[in-house]
């Protein structure tokens, strides 16, 4: 499905499709080894779970991209690079090097110590991209030069839905306006949790901020995607209640 003419959902990612340029964020690998850390015990899944969703992704795509953009945040750690984030984050840099010759890491807020990873696989590093119209950036700020359509990821965004019994969150895209410009959110390829539910908790991104979210048009990623129509008609349905939380 198109979220923008030329630009495409495919799970958990997006793909324009004019320049073949497959866009992924926000896996935060090692995000188990701090809740271990932080004496929360729960098993390291998170690395393969990943693998297998990412070979199902390209299976969808049919064809192998030119490049592929990890748009911020492809380890957890601020201060330092784990153990796990080594041996994880190189062994997924290794599986997408033979679905693309070229891949970028975009700069996210979570990046700060990620240039001995990008030097070693000998990856290109960068604040943002730019490709025709089109600006992708990671999100936590904004950068002077934007363009007609920006992609951001960084919020993690998902929506909780309930039948008044259960409540089940899930992780969407989401279309707007920032000013002038096309605004697409992407979800994040956590699997360990499913983001930041709009409706409730607090946004982050600064794209995000000054803006009514209830004006944007969401996009729930289930077994396709599918289209769920604009939050602000989501907030009057039963199917989606702020006072249970």
């Amino acid at each position: 499905m198109e979220i923008l003419k030329g630009i495409e959902m495919i799970d958990l990612a997006l793909y324009i499709k004019d320049s073949k340029i497959l866009i992924l964020s926000d896996f935060h690998i090692g995000y188990e080894e701090e809740l271990n850390k932080k004496g929360i015990l729960i098993p390291r899944s998170q690395f393969k779970k990943t693998l297998e969703r990412l070979k199902k992704l390209f299976l969808k795509l049919k064809e192998n991209p030119n490049t592929i953009i990890i748009n911020g945040d492809i380890k957890h750690e601020f201060g330092t690079i784990s153990g796990q984030e080594w041996d994880d984050t190189l062994y997924l840099i290794d599986f997408l090097q033979t679905k693309s010759e070229k891949i970028i890491l975009i700069k996210g807020n979570h990046d700060t110590i990620i240039g001995p990873i990008a030097s070693k696989k000998n990856l290109e590093l960068v604040d943002d991209f730019k490709i025709d119209d089109i600006l992708i950036t990671h999100g936590h700020k904004i950068p002077p030069d934007l363009k007609k359509t920006i992609i951001i990821a960084h919020e993690h965004p998902c929506i909780g839905l309930t039948d008044n019994i259960v409540l089940e969150k899930y992780k969407c895209f989401l279309k707007g306006k920032w000013n002038q410009h096309n605004l697409i959110v992407m979800p994040s390829f956590n699997l360990i949790t499913e983001g930041t539910d709009i409706l409730k908790d607090k946004l982050l991104s600064p794209f995000l901020k000054k803006n009514k979210i209830e004006t944007f048009e969401c996009f729930l990623v289930f077994d396709k995607i599918r289209y769920f129509g604009k939050i602000k008609d989501l907030l009057k349905s039963k199917i989606i209640k702020r006072d249970i939380y």
